[in-house]
């Protein structure tokens, strides 16, 4: 009896590793033949202001942000994204553009501030002098490429207004200004109703 059990116990080992060794074979194969996974979107001739191309999506396929400025307590700036069919990338992730995958970067007034992994950013009050500023997020995939639709980049703006403190006021003490997003400047979105802060 346990000699017709050994037979059939080998002979279903034998089996599994063949399996194994088989499927191990033809994974290898595919990762070494050169073919890329299926290339996400369409490359456009179309690039940002640092000559990063655009990565064209279909809307339905398309990440969305949404981006609002708060002042904080300390004079500066509170950043808050809100994105959707979209998630961030941990530091180090592969150079590939991944459906709905990748990171934001900041922009006030056109000139890039840092580039974001994460939906929150203190934005310093040095980098929003008095006056109006444009405060700008947009999404890229890992590889660099900005992700659009219809020809234009996934961004969202808002509006942020600064101002100095009155004659003998501390600057702790004081409001920085007010934050204004604007959904008709959300570019590749889907827009959204006004949102405002006010520092009390």
């Amino acid at each position: 009896m346990s000699w017709t059990r050994r037979p059939l116990t080998l002979l279903a080992v034998c089996v599994l590793l063949a399996g194994v060794a088989g499927c191990a074979s033809v994974d290898a194969g595919e990762r070494g033949s050169g073919a890329s996974p299926t290339p996400v979107g369409t490359l456009l001739e179309d690039r940002d202001a640092e000559g990063r191309p655009y990565r064209q999506v279909a809307q339905r396929d398309a990440p969305d942000v949404g981006i609002e400025v708060q002042p904080d307590a300390a004079d500066g700036w509170d950043v808050r994204l809100t994105v959707r069919k979209f998630r961030f990338s941990r530091a180090g992730a592969a150079g590939a553009a991944v459906a709905g995958r990748g990171l934001a970067h900041l922009y006030v007034d056109g000139r890039l501030v840092t580039r974001l992994r994460t939906s929150e950013y203190r934005l310093a009050a040095h980098l929003v002098p008095r006056g109006t500023h444009h405060v700008t997020a947009r999404l890229y995939a890992d590889d660099g490429t900005a992700w659009a639709v219809d020809g234009r980049p996934v961004e969202s703006t808002a509006d942020v207004t600064a101002s100095e403190p009155g004659p003998g006021a501390t600057p702790s003490a004081s409001a920085p200004g007010e934050a204004r997003t604007h959904g008709a400047r959300r570019i590749g979105g889907r827009g959204s109703p006004d949102r405002a802060g006010k520092a009390s």
